[in-house]
């Protein structure tokens, strides 16, 4: 109490005993008056400024958390990409493996065939060849008989006299009448 009884005490309020130092009234009421309103903000506007920065808080850490968690299903997802990677190496792999034993079996299986198809139409080109030479050899035998009769004709038409040609049709004609 001692201070406020020298404050009270003093002499004309409106005079402060230094520059720096503000009257004392001004003190009293000011000090009053701060104080007031700094309870009154720590009353009524701490528990707001509490809620907003729990709140912060709490929205700061739910970010933090997606981000987590965004990255853990990133790295998982780049793993699960990375063994598919490996699966398709194999899987291609395979199906090369697959594609080249399809390959092989086709062409053996078509040169069978092709060796196949070749016996046969050799066989059909030696049949088609004995044909023809036997054809040719019929026709050539038919032309030698025709061109042999058509030159044996002309051969007894000229060595032959009307002589023998009246006795060889005489002995002919007795051949036939015999023979019935």
């Amino acid at each position: 109490m001692s201070i406020i009884s020298t404050l009270l005490a003093a002499g004309d309020p409106s005079q402060s005993p230094h520059w720096f130092i503000p009257k004392r009234f001004e003190l009293i009421y000011g000090g009053l008056a701060s104080v007031i309103i700094i309870g009154s903000l720590v009353k009524f506007a701490g528990p707001l400024a509490k809620k907003s920065l729990a709140a912060r808080t709490e929205r700061i850490q739910n970010e933090i958390d997606s981000a987590r968690n965004a990255k853990a299903s990133a790295e998982q997802e780049a793993a699960q990409i990375r063994t598919a990677l490996g699966d398709i190496q194999s899987e291609r792999a395979r199906l090369i493996a697959e594609a080249d034993q399809q390959a092989a079996a086709l062409l053996s299986e078509g040169r069978a065939r092709i060796d196949a198809e070749m016996k046969d139409i050799e066989a059909k080109a030696m049949a088609d060849i004995a044909n023809a030479s036997s054809r040719v050899g019929d026709e050539l035998r038919a032309e030698i008989t025709r061109l042999s009769a058509v030159a044996v004709e002309r051969v007894v038409a000229q060595s032959m006299n009307d002589a023998s040609r009246q006795d060889l049709i005489e002995s002919f004609i007795s051949k036939v009448g015999s023979a019935r």
